[in-house]
């Protein structure tokens, strides 16, 4: 199925691959990232500022995360035993705002892995202050300064890969090659957790900050090219109407025994982003 799509200027594209030409062919594919840094570098390393000044969804987004993510815990002790040393990779972690409000209180160790140093760095002090509110057995460990494309995990070191509003920066092909990388790094019965904007029809590509918003069967076919399957997906609730609508699917390198992803809504394209 061909994905068209349009960008911020209006201008459309009747493939997703007639866009990706203009923009990556050739030596276009490291302007692409470096530009996309170099936005981000400009930003303020404050929750205003990673949430593209709507800092006011944070609960709302964490609650919303926890509520999807208990259940799929309960799945990994339920088939790793009670005991189980739960960790956890922060990819596009930003100022680590989903690490210290979310991942800490559920998994023994967390990587945070950010292309942003300056964002990277708040994320260090927030997490190793001695004000952070978190036992011994809870602690982010590893912090990479490291773009997302290029990351390569220890082997077998992850239970849940999460993933949020950063892999709308990647190209199609760089998409799939970070996730068939990053399947080493599960480990048996691990998830991938993939939080994302989702554009009503094809894509819309963002020529401020080089982003691209999928639809939702747009990343149904790059996740076939993964050899991912969705094992859960839910929408988030309670946004503003005038942001993109909001989905997070849990990704499991095996079929699932029981997949029955629920049927969501259909949302319009918005004119405001999460950044």
């Amino acid at each position: 199925m061909e994905i068209a799509g349009v960008d911020s200027d209006g201008r459309e594209f009747k493939t997703a691959d007639e866009m990706w030409r203009e923009h990556v062919a050739d030596h276009k594919r490291v302007d692409w990232y470096r530009n996309g840094v170099g936005y981000w570098q400009g930003v303020e390393a404050s929750v205003e500022g990673v949430l593209g000044g709507y800092g006011s969804v944070s609960d709302a987004d964490i609650k919303a995360s926890e509520a999807f993510l208990k259940p799929l815990l309960s799945e990994l002790l339920v088939n790793g035993g009670s005991n189980r040393h739960l960790v956890s990779l922060d990819c596009g972690c930003g100022i680590g705002r989903v690490t210290k409000n979310l991942l800490i209180r559920y998994f023994n160790e967390v990587d945070l892995l950010e292309p942003v140093p300056h964002f990277l760095e708040a994320a260090r002090q927030s997490l190793t202050s001695e004000n952070v509110a978190v036992v011994d057995e809870h602690k982010a460990v590893n912090f990479y300064c490291t773009p997302l494309q290029e990351f390569i995990p220890e082997p077998g070191r992850y239970d849940v890969i999460w993933v949020q509003w950063c892999i709308g920066h990647l190209t199609d092909d760089d998409f799939v090659s970070f996730f068939k990388s990053a399947k080493a790094g599960l480990k048996p019965g691990g998830f991938f957790i993939l939080k994302e904007n989702i554009a009503r029809n094809g894509f819309v590509l963002d020529k401020e900050d080089y982003s691209v918003t999928r639809s939702h069967p747009y990343f149904l076919q790059l996740f076939q090219r993964c050899g991912l399957h969705v094992h859960k997906i839910k929408d988030q609730k309670e946004f503003p109407k005038e942001l993109f609508a909001v989905k997070m699917y849990a990704l499991t390198t095996e079929v699932p025994k029981r997949s029955n992803p629920s049927r969501t809504r259909s949302h319009a394209n918005r004119p405001a982003l999460i950044k």
